[in-house]
């Protein structure tokens, strides 16, 4: 795969005065949320290696889009594993329902993807002590919102982007706060954003990621995995009721028995037994293309 970079614009440009759209398509998009891809027929599509520049390096990422034509702009923010093939396949199922794809490389900062390999445990505390190494400079206060810019500025660079529509964003585990970050830091330029199986959404601390509803005019989605539900019991609820304070239209939902990471299909097993779990898995996703049918029409 070739590599590609383009001049990026103005970050101003991403402040654009775009209104923000109504609440009525909030239960119609709940109402196309049904398992399963909502398209009749996936596009063909460009897989590139890119690098994008931000203020603090050169972050690896792929590009993905139909093979012809401009479209609206999704960011893919990974899960803890970073970029690797499953993301970039997540990536790719999305750019064919019709879309142009930035999946980045989280850890930029300090590796080039792949950051783990398939030996990964969540039970190995060497695997862990890595993990939290690698997560920490991009857990620095603005670090997420630079990048944010950084990535939406490419998108809007590229001829396979049509800037008139709306960008969507979507994130997995720790991605799911950075969902939120990109679109409080970016509110006239994001218009769909959606968290599955998000960690850290709601805290006790001044910066949870909630408490950021009032400066987003995108529409939400977090869908919960039960054993988070479990852990945390008032998250959905808090979540809630910021998003309602703030009259940004967001749907949030607990997935029964499904387990914290259940719609990537790489996960490793919990205590021997699978994480991922395709009949929620692929719920999730008709919710995913629903909810971007109609915040990025």
């Amino acid at each position: 795969m070739a590599d590609d970079s383009k001049n990026h614009k103005s970050n101003n440009q991403l402040s654009s005065d775009l209104d923000r759209r109504n609440f009525v398509a909030l239960s119609v998009a709940a109402g196309l949320g049904v398992a399963g891809s909502a398209s009749a027929a996936e596009l063909p599509v460009v897989e590139t290696n890119v690098e994008v520049k931000t203020p603090d390096g050169s972050c690896d990422a792929v590009f993905i889009h139909p093979t012809t034509g401009s479209y609206a702009g999704v960011l893919v923010w990974a899960d803890a594993l970073g970029l690797r093939p499953a993301m970039r396949d997540i990536g790719k199922r999305i750019a064919a329902e019709g879309y142009a794809v930035l999946v980045p490389n989280p850890f930029y900062r300090s590796v080039k993807a792949p950051a783990f390999d398939a030996t990964f445990s969540f039970q190995n505390q060497a695997d862990m002590a890595k993990l939290q190494q690698l997560r920490a400079p991009l857990n620095a206060p603005g670090a997420a919102e630079k990048d944010a810019v950084a990535y939406l500025t490419f998108l809007d660079a590229q001829e396979q982007v049509d800037k008139g529509k709306k960008i969507g964003t979507q994130g997995y585990c720790m991605g799911g706060p950075l969902v939120v970050k990109t679109a409080a830091a970016l509110p006239n330029r994001v218009g769909a954003g959606a968290s599955f199986h998000g960690g850290g959404l709601v805290t006790d601390k001044p910066d949870s990621p909630h408490l950021l509803a009032p400066k987003i005019k995108a529409r939400m989605y977090f869908g919960i995995a039960s054993n988070d539900d479990e852990h945390q019991p008032d998250a959905k609820d808090k979540l809630r009721e910021a998003f309602a304070a703030a009259k940004v239209p967001a749907e949030i939902e607990v997935y029964p028995g499904a387990l914290h990471g259940w719609c990537v299909p790489d996960m490793p097993a919990q205590n021997g037994k699978p994480i991922y779990n395709k009949p929620d898995a692929e719920r999730a996703w008709g919710k995913l293309v629903a909810l971007y049918k109609i915040a990025l029409a």
